[in-house]
């Protein structure tokens, strides 16, 4: 019986060691941005720690990580792809069993809109609609121009600017009596934004998620009551000589993770989780905030998330694999 046992115990370790072998060297894109940087340190401690992989971070970009992914195999994980900037060349990739989609790493994708303050919201609840904004179109003064008001436009020379006036004109803001102003940089507008929570003030413009500002400060994105057209919006909002634009709600940009072929069908478990593991924008907001309050690097975003989110990131991995990541923090 003894040795029946023993040997159970050691074909368990063998099990145990073949696993980690398995899944040996793994390098892991880190993209030259908060939320990027975040994912993939996360993803290098929960493989290393939880998974026994020997996962190393590489630095990374979206053109040239996914060019190299697909030409040469390497990295093996790119964990928040922002697919749509090369999105030929990634279906192919995936096409010819060179790559392949792993789980949505924002799961609401990105997000762009119109975006009032919540305090305004709460005073004025039609607010929430393009039509009570217009309907209220003295409560938003411009800043240099008391006969006009204000409508925060992106930053020129950054593509948003082009859907941002397109959608301006689709829904007569300029007859409404906004006029665009050009925040000069993304500093610009989030400074604009800031300046405006502090006196609890008047705001209505773009912005994206995530962001930190949106983790900070809590704003509300205004329904345009068209629903979401995205023909119209590739076709004609997204594009300069765009006449007759007509309104729509701005499509998510999806955001995945992507991973090799020969990467996941080498270790079927790690691709099992990266499968299952994503944020929401209003979670990514959040840490974003915190990272930028506290002068964070993705790895003390990854240490912060995990020691205060158990709830969320447990759910993706399972129990022994969640109870070994628990350990090494």
């Amino acid at each position: 019986m003894k040795l029946k046992l023993a040997t159970l115990v050691m074909a368990g370790l063998a099990a145990t060691q073949a696993s980690a072998d398995e899944c040996g060297k793994v390098t892991i894109a880190e993209m030259n941005w908060n939320s990027a940087s975040l994912i993939a340190n996360l993803d290098q401690f929960i493989l290393s720690e939880g998974y026994g992989c020997e996962a190393e971070i590489v630095p990374g970009d979206t053109m040239p990580t996914g060019t190299s992914m697909i030409e040469k195999g390497q990295p093996d994980i790119a964990p928040e792809m922002w697919t749509n900037s090369m999105k030929e060349a990634l279906d192919r990739g995936v096409a010819e069993k060179r790559l392949r989609y792993a789980g949505k790493a924002l799961v609401n994708g990105g997000e762009e809109g119109f975006w009032v303050p919540k305090y305004m919201v709460d005073k004025y609840p039609e607010l929430a609609t393009i039509e009570g904004v217009k309907k209220h179109v003295e409560l938003f003064p411009h800043p240099e121009d008391s006969s006009t008001s204000a409508f925060y436009s992106c930053p020129a020379g950054w593509n948003c600017q082009i859907s941002a006036g397109n959608l301006f004109k689709a829904m007569d803001l300029s007859e409404a009596g906004f006029t665009i102003v050009d925040p000069g940089s993304s500093a610009g507008l989030s400074g604009s934004i800031a300046k405006a929570f502090a006196r609890e003030e008047a705001w209505f413009g773009y912005y994206w998620a995530p962001t930190a500002i949106l983790g900070k400060y809590e704003m509300v994105k205004v329904d345009f009551g068209s629903g979401i057209d995205k023909d119209e919006f590739l076709n004609c909002i997204t594009q300069e000589d765009c006449d007759s634009p007509k309104a729509t709600m701005y499509p998510p940009s999806p955001v995945s993770t992507v991973v090799t072929e020969a990467f996941a069908n080498r270790v079927p478990a790690v691709q099992d989780y990266l499968n299952t593991r994503g944020f929401t924008n209003e979670q990514m907001n959040q840490l974003l905030a915190w990272m930028e309050d506290n002068q964070a690097s993705g790895e003390d975003a990854m240490f912060h998330f995990l020691e205060t989110s158990p709830d969320t990131w447990k759910q993706w991995l399972p129990k022994d694999v969640a109870d070994k990541v628990a350990n090494a923090l």
